[in-house]
């Protein structure tokens, strides 16, 4: 097979499959992203050739606000499709391309490649109501916050128009999207690489500035996010940890997000949200055992997660973190939020815990109650390991069913509108 991969961040989330396809010497893979993340891809694997486009430029200032992201979203399609037409003048045309249709990349392929198949990987359709707009009212969305988000949905569903099959790694994602095209849609999980993600002992995990070492069996509450910010919770994180820190003396608190922000509003002020909490929150939060991290290198992610006696994830409906059912791999006391996606995955008192996402008093009874009855969360701990290797494994279940996938829609015949995979394969809250 030929077969092109599109991501502006390449890989993305063919991080697995492009070189599981790759190590076939039958197959020719090439992957296509912006220049900068393709630059940080170089040595991805010494069988798949690598193009860049450089950084498209934005929209004009002339453009209706609404449409910055469409405008973008043009360009961006317009710089991949001459990578795309180079590449037919070499005589390179792909059985199946993989892209993500978020940033545009996808508008135009079938239109350079008309005879390959298109499979996109749809990670979120964006509401006006109903999912992470509008979901917190200490965030408020406005008609033009509404509106703007519609038209967001553009390139996708031009792209989707396209599409001879997607991917979505739950069933909310997928119910997020038109009925109409849903049919097309195939719920697999990117997956989890349990070989890599286990509980393991830690001897010695060094905290910042100098404060001293930590180790398995002390106490250590942990919350990962990409960034901290309030569509991961973040503020009722830290609203519940004076109560957790006052109940809890001897326990430290590890922090992994950087200070950007990766979903929804910025603060107005120019300051990031941790600062913005962390004065709310004022002497309450003893500063001496509540360690930042910032973004850490994955080595050190899965030490926290394995130093973990008391986990905390939270998040809108939105999209699910791997970071979720990382943790879940490492068999860490889990405390998550009563919210989608979050469901398909944690039963509260099965495999976690699960709590209101705008209760801080909830998240930090939850947390106390972890610590305080560690045995009786051995179960649960056990579990949530069980699960992910059963369900979300990703070398003997996520990937080949993905390859499978592709294959099948190499085919002579392709697929356009499958059957979805039997739900009992997919998610727990859907068979188990």
């Amino acid at each position: 097979m030929r077969l092109l991969f599109v991501h502006q961040n390449f890989p993305g989330q063919y991080r697995h499959l492009a070189p599981a396809l790759a190590n076939s010497p039958e197959n020719e893979v090439i992957g296509i992203g912006e220049e900068a993340n393709i630059r940080r891809a170089q040595g991805f694997h010494p069988r798949v050739r690598l193009l860049a486009y450089p950084q498209p430029q934005g929209a004009s200032a002339q453009t209706h606000h609404y449409l910055h992201s469409t405008e973008a979203a043009v360009r961006r399609g317009q710089a991949v499709v001459r990578l795309a037409l180079a590449l037919r003048a070499q005589g390179f045309v792909p059985d199946v391309i993989c892209a993500h249709p978020g940033w545009g990349e996808a508008l135009f392929l079938k239109d350079a490649f008309p005879s390959a198949r298109l499979l996109l990987y749809l990670e979120f359709f964006y509401r006006g109501s109903g999912s992470d707009m509008g979901f917190d009212p200490e965030f408020p969305a406005s008609l033009d916050d509404q509106c703007r988000a519609r038209l967001r949905n553009a390139t996708q569903l031009i792209s989707l128009d396209a599409a001879d099959a997607c991917l979505s790694p739950t069933h909310w994602q997928r119910n997020q999207y038109p009925a109409a095209f849903r049919d097309r849609i195939h719920v697999i999980h990117d997956g989890v690489q349990t070989s890599l993600v286990f509980p393991a002992p830690v001897d010695q995990f060094v905290l910042p500035d100098g404060r001293g070492t930590l180790r398995s069996g002390d106490e250590v509450i942990t919350y990962v996010a990409r960034n901290l910010e309030p569509y991961r919770g973040f503020h009722t994180f830290m609203r519940a940890l004076p109560a957790v820190l006052a109940a809890r003396p001897r326990a430290q608190v590890l922090i992994v997000g950087g200070d950007e922000v990766s979903y929804g509003r910025r603060p107005a002020n120019g300051e990031c949200y941790r600062e913005i909490y962390l004065r709310e929150a004022g002497e309450a939060i003893d500063t001496r055992r509540v360690h930042f991290l910032g973004k850490v290198p994955y080595r050190v992610f899965l030490d926290v997660l394995r130093l973990s006696c008391a986990h905390v994830y939270l998040t809108y409906p939105f999209v699910l973190s791997w970071s979720l059912l990382e943790a879940m791999a490492c068999a860490c006391p889990l405390i998550a939020s009563d919210t989608a996606p979050v469901r398909e995955v944690v039963q509260s008192g099965r495999n976690g815990l699960l709590v209101d996402f705008f209760s801080p008093a909830a998240l930090a009874e939850g947390i106390v109650s972890v610590l305080d009855k560690p045995q009786q969360m051995q179960p649960l701990r056990a579990q949530a390991r069980r699960d992910i290797a059963e369900h979300f494994d990703l070398e003997r279940i996520a990937l080949p069913r993905l390859i499978s996938l592709v294959k099948e829609l190499a085919s002579p015949t392709g697929i356009r509108t499958g059957e979805i995979p039997a739900p009992d394969a997919i998610g727990l809250a859907h068979g188990v």
